[in-house]
């Protein structure tokens, strides 16, 4: 199996970060001068700053309440999950005494009913050093309590996205055991409130889900990044032929592969991170992690039937050897 490593998993995972937040500060901008072109002006007051909190380890999951511009959440990879009701000033941990495993890999808050908040345990960050989870958790009343509500056994989960619409169906991106086969992997959907969940999308017990993005236009659109993964203690594989982005028109119900549509990486794909236009849900951006130099930031502007390379940067993004 041809092994990926084109970026360390801190870079990977930093440029992604950094290319989402981006789209997340730039969309009310698009959407209001939609006639108008982008210029640097529009983010020249936008400054960033650190609001903590000192303790909890990485971050890998974010999520803020729709109409409320003080109230966030964000998971930790060792510190659970915390909640801040004034930008940031102040933090407080809400899930101690409820989780079993302070490991966050996803969270989301239901933009139609924000009391509703879906956490997915189990860093999803591929590495040696990694905890795992126990499934999801739910939260009915903003984060005050919370319950175990299934898929214990996919162990560490990168991604969760609530409809946004409804609050019942949540779409749930699992890496699996980090460590070994096993069949818990790839995109679970529930449309009970997680009562019961369905594995929509899986593509062998090596291959888990990266990421996970659902169109706010149109929710019936979604887009799953799928990587085969194996971690040893001394090495890791990253990258194969079952290794691809899918998209679904129809709510998860059926998928289809879109890696290699014209445009795109010609080779094997490894992890690829995902983000949809909240103003245009044809418009989405892919972080791509491929063989022989053709990783790096692709887009496409028709849902995915064609793509062009955007960014590309080989002191990132070149794999060496290849």
């Amino acid at each position: 199996m041809t092994k990926i490593e084109n970026l360390t998993h801190e870079a990977f995972s930093s440029v992604v970060k950094k290319i989402l937040l981006a789209i997340i500060v730039m969309t009310p901008f698009i959407a209001q001068n939609a006639n108008s072109d982008a210029t640097d002006d529009l983010l020249s007051g936008v400054e960033w700053r650190f609001v903590g909190p000192y303790r909890g380890g990485r971050v890998l999951a974010v999520a803020g309440v729709s109409n409320d511009t003080q109230t966030y959440f964000f998971g930790s990879a060792h510190g659970g999950v915390w909640k801040t009701k004034d930008a940031g000033l102040n933090w407080k941990n809400v899930s101690d005494r409820f989780f079993n495993f302070p490991s966050i890999g996803g969270l989301d808050v239901s933009a139609s009913n924000p009391n509703v908040i879906y956490a997915g345990t189990g860093e999803g960050l591929q590495r040696q050093y990694i905890s795992a989870g126990d499934g999801v958790y739910k939260s009915t009343d903003g984060g005050e309590t919370w319950e175990n509500v299934g898929l214990k056994e996919t162990r560490h989960i990168s991604r969760v996205r609530v409809h946004p619409t409804n609050p019942d169906i949540a779409f749930v991106a699992a890496m699996g055991d980090m460590f070994g086969p096993n069949p818990e992997r790839g995109v679970y959907r529930t449309q009970d409130g997680g009562t019961t969940w369905e594995q929509v999308l899986y593509k062998g017990e090596t291959t888990g889900s990266v990421d996970l993005a659902i169109a706010a236009q149109n929710p019936n659109i979604i887009f799953s990044s799928m990587n085969h993964h194996v971690t040893y203690p001394w090495d890791e594989e990253s990258g194969g032929p079952t290794s691809g982005l899918f998209k679904s028109t129809d709510g998860g119900d059926t998928w289809i592969d879109v890696s290699h549509n014209p445009g795109m990486p010609t080779g094997m794909l490894g992890k690829v991170g995902i983000a949809i236009s909240g103003a245009d849900s044809d418009r989405i951006y892919a972080f791509v992690e491929a063989d022989k130099a053709e990783g790096g930031i692709y887009r496409t502007d028709d849902g995915g039937a064609s793509w062009q390379r955007v960014h590309y940067n080989p002191a990132h993004l070149e794999i060496p050897n290849s």
